[in-house]
C-alpha cells in the first residue's frame, strides 16, 4: 500500500545474491515504486546494468563523477530524492564501509548524504557473517538507526551450510513496506483471529468450512506495516505466518476460544475473521467410522458464540466483526452488529464471484456502530485490510 509512488534508491554490491536483486527490483517496481539503482564495480561481475535498467527502467547507476543530465551532482540528487534506500545484497565489505564512515565510491558516498531510512539485507560466507567484527559493525549501524532484514540460515553459493544467505525478495518488499508505512497503529494490542476450524467426527473426518484464512493473514500483515503489536490466533491454514506476528495454531472451535480468551485481557483491539464453526459432533469417535449399508446421522451441539463471549467482556476494547451471507446482507450484518456488541462489522455476500472463500480478492461494506455504511468495489484482501484499519484507525 505504501510503497506506490515512492522513491527508492536500491543498491547492489558484489556478492552472489545479486542476482536476487534484479526480482527485487521487479517487484518493486510492480508495486508501484520508482527505483533508481547503484551497483559497484563488483556487482556488475555479477549482473549487467543493462539488466537492472530494463526491469527498474531508469538509468542505473555506477560512476561517481558522473553528473545527472540536470547536471546535478549525482550522489547528492540521489540522495535528496529517496525515500528509502536498500541496500541488497549487503556484503560484509559494504556494512564495514559505512559502519566506519568510509564514502570511496557512488553507493557509499549516496548513503552518507542521505537522511532517509535505510535498509540493509546482508548477505556472505557463514564464517564472514560470524565474525565479530563484522558482527560489531552491524551492531553499531542499528545503534545509529539504520535497519536490517535478517539473513537466512541454509546451503550457501560457496558450499558452505549455515547463516549468510540473502533474504528472500518477497520478504525484503514485505520489509520496505513495513519501513514505509503509517504507524498509526502503534502502541495498540491487537489480536486476529483467522481461517477455519476442524471439528472432529473420527480421527478422519470433519467438519469444517471453506475459509482459507487469506483475509485474516491480510489483516495481521497490514496492522503489523502501521505499528501494532499482533497476535494471529488461526485454525488450519496452508498460508505462512505474516513476519512480525505471533502466532498461535488452533484447530477447534474450542481452542480457538481458549487461546482468544488468554490473549483477551491485553488486547486494545480484537479482529475477529475467523470462520469459527456453529455446530460440532456431541462426541467424536475415537476410531474411523466404517461405511455402512445405510445412511448416519450425526448428533451435533452448538460451539461457543466466541464473538459474542468477547463483547460481553467487550471493557474499552474496539472490536470488529465479519458477517459471510448469502442473502439479506446488510440487514444480517446490522443485526449482528448490534447483538454482538461490536464497533465494526465487515459483511460480504460469499456468492458474489471474487468476494468468497479462499480467492485474493474482496467486495466488502464497512458498517459501523452507528449505522453508517461505506461499501468498498473489489480488491485485493490486502486492500481490504488497509481499508479497514483506516477505519480503526480514524475511530481510536
Amino acid at each position: 500500500m505504501s510503497i506506490r509512488d515512492k522513491n527508492i534508491v536500491l543498491g547492489i554490491t558484489g556478492g552472489i545474491a545479486a542476482y536476487k536483486a534484479c526480482e527485487l527490483t521487479r517487484l518493486m517496481v510492480k508495486s508501484g515504486a520508482n527505483v533508481n539503482v547503484i551497483m559497484t564495480k563488483g556487482a556488475a561481475e555479477f549482473v549487467t546494468p543493462l539488466t537492472l535498467q530494463t526491469l527498474s527502467r531508469n538509468p542505473v547507476h555506477t560512476d561517481l563523477f558522473s553528473l545527472t543530465q540536470e547536471a546535478e551532482v549525482g550522489h547528492i540528487s540521489l540522495a535528496d530524492r529517496a525515500d528509502l534506500f536498500v541496500i541488497a545484497p549487503a556484503t560484509a565489505n559494504l556494512i564495514g564501509k559505512i559502519a566506519n564512515g568510509i564514502a570511496d565510491d557512488l553507493l557509499t558516498t549516496t548513503i552518507m548524504a542521505t537522511k532517509v531510512p535505510v535498509l540493509l539485507a546482508p548477505a556472505m560466507n557463514c564464517n564472514m557473517y560470524e565474525n565479530p567484527i563484522v558482527q560489531e559493525n552491524m551492531n553499531k549501524l542499528k545503534g545509529y538507526g539504520y535497519n536490517f532484514i535478517d539473513s537466512e540460515t541454509g546451503e550457501l553459493a560457496c558450499g558452505y551450510e549455515g547463516k549468510g544467505r540473502m533474504a528472500e525478495p518477497g520478504d525484503i518488499l514485505e520489509r520496505i513496506e513495513v519501513i514505509l508505512s503509517p504507524k498509526d497503529l502503534k502502541g495498540e494490542r491487537i489480536v486476529v483471529t483467522a481461517g477455519p476450524t476442524y471439528e472432529a467426527i473420527d480421527p478422519v473426518r470433519f467438519i469444517g468450512n471453506r475459509s482459507s484464512g487469506k483475509m485474516g493473514y491480510a489483516l495481521a500483515k497490514m496492522a503489523v506495516r502501521r505499528g501494532a503489536e499482533v497476535t494471529l490466533i488461526s485454525g488450519p491454514s496452508s498460508l505462512l505466518p505474516p513476519r512480525g506476528t505471533r502466532f498461535i495454531s488452533v484447530e477447534s472451535a474450542e481452542e480457538m476460544r481458549k487461546a482468544v480468551s488468554v490473549k483477551l485481557k491485553d488486547a486494545t483491539i480484537v479482529i475477529m475473521a475467523a470462520a469459527v464453526a456453529d455446530y460440532r459432533p456431541n462426541k467424536a469417535v475415537s476410531e474411523k467410522m466404517k461405511k455402512g449399508a445405510g445412511s448416519i446421522s450425526l448428533d451435533l451441539e452448538k460451539t461457543e458464540d466466541i464473538i459474542s463471549e468477547i463483547g460481553r467482556k467487550k471493557g474499552k476494547r474496539f472490536i470488529i466483526g465479519f458477517a459471510a451471507e448469502t442473502d439479506n446482507l446488510w440487514a444480517n450484518a446490522k443485526k449482528k452488529l448490534k447483538e454482538k456488541n461490536l464497533d465494526l462489522i465487515i459483511a460480504n455476500n460469499v456468492k458474489v464471484p471474487g468476494a468468497g472463500f479462499a480467492v485474493d480478492t474482496n467486495i466488502v461494506t464497512i458498517i459501523d456502530n452507528k449505522g453508517t455504511l461505506e461499501a468498498l468495489p473489489k480488491m485485493s484482501k490486502d486492500e481490504v485490510a488497509w481499508k479497514v484499519l483506516d477505519r480503526v484507525a480514524s475511530l481510536k
